[in-house]
């Protein structure tokens, strides 16, 4: 997982190590060489997880897709932002933290000791 890019769609080759990198970012982080620039591109798609090559100097709008399952994976970039938040669980499992414990129901008041009979006609 980039923490860079939230949204990268394929890993990067790096032609100097031979290794895979989300973005050119992580490639500075965990090696201690500068990336090196080439016209030919080794790309692995995240959702079929096959590689493949892209010249870079004959780059078109049609190269922006994954040969083999049509992954678009050129999308404007996604950066992570700064905000200031509660840390806790996600609320569709655990609702805690929206429940306000200061109003609390009527425990005696319940569906089945109520009156309806006036609404039956």
């Amino acid at each position: 997982m980039c923490k860079h890019i939230l949204n990268v769609q394929v890993a990067i080759r790096a032609p100097c190590c031979k290794q895979w990198f989300d973005c050119a970012e992580c490639h500075a982080e965990r090696s201690d060489h500068r990336l090196r620039r080439t016209n030919e591109m080794i790309f692995l798609c995240k959702k079929c997880k096959k590689a493949f090559r892209k010249d870079m100097s004959e780059y078109d709008e049609q190269d922006e897709y994954c040969p083999h399952c049509d992954n678009h994976y050129v999308l404007p970039a996604v950066e992570p932002k700064a905000a200031l938040m509660v840390e806790g669980e996600d609320a569709r499992v655990d609702s805690k933290m929206l429940k306000d414990e200061r109003v609390k129901g009527d425990a005696s008041r319940s569906i089945f000791t109520q009156d309806g009979s006036s609404r039956l006609g």
